[in-house]
């Protein structure tokens, strides 16, 4: 359906919400944020044991604003415009750190633009509008129009309106005709309502405005921000018609019972998607989907292969959490496998495949956990070769959370080499003599060297360039522990073995749960939760217990300066 023309809104109007919020027009230092600045930065400067310092105000981000819109309007599927807004940066590993999601002037026209564009929409369609309007029962347009407003804003802020703020928009919309002269009065209010609730910064921040302190000092999180900040996490998008009523009724006031209805959201298929998308972000599943290999010397590498290997990851990662609700370990270890026709060729099963993906086991002797499955090691493979580099690299910041200093700007890439193995070539380039000896040799090339039986595009060998394989070495962990493996099934091990990795697994969970760096007051909540998993506690476990700790139902205080 093509949309109407959008109407501008006068600013003079958004200006008039604004003056109705007191309490976030304050915080955001007269709605500013949301009319070209970002807030400012309300970080704390005190210390706490049990909660960092996060901001207040986090912005929704692109996917966040689209599954929100769908929901809140009520429409069968996001409506796809944050496609031509200014883009989300990336802060670090995920797409929801706090510190990258700013509200920029042009992602402010661009947010006016969409709040045209989907009030129009709405309004135009008699089936739209009456998914998200109160039925007409013949209490007056008066009365009607006041009860779309708390309904709707009820939905559209996360929380209930103040009776302040529903005499603004009333008033607002009784006068909506200022804007849209020719159209039907109660059609233009509803209309002008849309367009400024989506601009709003209720809308586009999740505001945390609780002011009442603990004995500690810290400050509880209301039951409609808590139900916000549950949605937000596990969904991905605003609280349903349920979690906003149980936030209301004060069942969210404990974090037994955020716990609680954090369990039963993680059984919807929306904790699926978020928990995929954890995962798909932390192995960089996407740089699966841009892949080169010579066709010559892999043409069973086809253009199917990137989105086979990315569903292969993500079926694996759904069986270990929500199946067998396994942890870290699983992950690293389990030969449990879904494969189709293509990937079956490349990991040499025998047997009968389709397109459809089967349940295996693969072979012990060759395969564990994801390090060993073809979406890592093709990722990190040239066209022809193995990149031993940067499989030691990604394993030391993504699976050990290892401190590696930046390249030097001279680094140059590998020579071709046509004798010798891949690991010959690595070592004579990076090992122990060159100027990389002291990083690669002790730190990416031994990780890196454990997966020389995999090729380029992951494929099982015992011989390179005619020689046997070496895939033999030793790492130093943390504490000058330092341990040899034969290959990457055992170093797989080896990691799920480690403190290191755990906490490093804790560590991603915490910056993704919380939308923010881990800080130094997280310390011992990470080593808490690295120890756990480290003795088997599950992933779900993992996130349930960031959910209820003091870190996510409370906020540290706001100092005035």
């Amino acid at each position: 359906m093509a949309l109407p023309s959008p109407l501008k809104v006068p600013r003079r109007w958004l200006r008039r919400l604004c003056a109705g919020t007191a309490a976030l027009s304050l915080a955001l230092t007269g709605c500013t944020g949301i009319l070209g600045d970002p807030p400012g930065d309300d970080s704390s400067t005190g210390e706490s044991s049990q909660a960092a310092e996060q901001s207040r105000f986090p912005r929704l981000s692109h996917t966040q604003w689209e599954n929100t819109v769908r929901d809140l309007l009520r429409l069968e599927d996001v409506p796809g415009l944050s496609g031509s807004f200014i883009g989300d940066p990336l802060g670090g590993v995920f797409d929801n750190n706090e510190a990258a999601l700013q509200v920029t002037p042009g992602l402010w026209a661009d947010y006016q633009s969409a709040a045209e564009e989907l009030s129009a929409l709405v309004t135009a369609d008699p089936v739209l509008l009456g998914r998200i309007m109160p039925a007409d029962t013949g209490q007056g347009p008066e009365a009607r129009a006041r009860q779309f407003i708390e309904e709707f804003g009820r939905r559209a802020y996360r929380r209930p309106l103040a009776p302040a703020e529903v005499d603004t928009y009333a008033a607002l919309f009784a006068g909506a005709n200022e804007v849209l002269p020719d159209a039907d009065p109660f059609l233009a209010g509803t209309q002008l309502m849309l367009q400024l609730f989506l601009q709003s910064p209720h809308f586009i921040y999740r505001a945390e405005l609780s002011e009442v302190a603990r004995i500690d000092g810290l400050i509880p999180l209301s039951g409609y921000e808590l139900a916000t900040k549950l949605s937000y996490l596990l969904w991905n998008t605003m609280p349903d018609d349920q979690l906003l009523d149980a936030a209301g009724a004060g069942e969210l006031s404990t974090a037994a019972g955020v716990r609680a209805y954090a369990e039963q959201m993680l059984g919807d298929p929306r904790a699926r998607e978020v928990i995929g998308s954890f995962h798909h972000q932390l192995y960089d599943y996407e740089k699966f989907l841009d892949l080169y290999k010579d066709p010559g010397l892999y043409p069973q590498f086809t253009p199917e292969t990137g989105a086979d290997m990315v569903r292969e990851a993500e079926l694996f990662v759904e069986s270990v959490v929500f199946d067998r609700e396994g942890g870290l370990t699983d992950l690293l270890t389990s030969r449990t496998a879904f494969l189709n026709d293509r990937l079956a060729a490349i990991y040499g099963q025998d047997g009968t495949f389709t397109g459809d993906f089967s349940e295996i086991e693969l072979d012990p002797a060759e395969r564990s956990g994801l390090l060993t499955r073809i979406g890592f090691l093709a990722a990190n493979g040239t066209a022809r070769q193995p990149d031993t580099i940067h499989r030691g690299v990604f394993i030391n910041l993504r699976i050990l959370c290892a401190q590696l200093p930046p390249p030097p700007d001279n680094a140059t890439a590998l020579p071709p080499g046509e004798g010798g193995t891949n690991r010959d070539r690595v070592d004579a380039h990076t090992g122990p003599g060159t100027c990389g000896a002291s990083c690669h040799g002790t730190m990416i090339n031994p990780i890196g060297f454990a997966f020389e039986n995999y090729d380029a595009i992951g494929g099982y060998r015992t011989t390179d360039n005619g020689l046997p394989v070496d895939a033999a070495d030793e790492y130093s962990f943390e504490g000058n522990d330092v341990r040899s493996f034969q290959n990457a099934v055992e170093l797989s091990q080896v990691i799920a073995e480690s403190g290191m990795a755990h906490r490093c697994y804790a560590k991603h969970w915490l910056e993704f749960a919380y939308g923010r760096d881990a800080k130094k007051a997280d310390d011992a909540l990470i080593a808490k939760l690295g120890e756990e998993s480290l003795g088997g506690s599950s992933i779900r476990a993992t996130l349930l217990q960031l959910i209820e700790s003091d870190a996510f139902i409370t906020r540290v205080p706001v100092e005035t300066p």
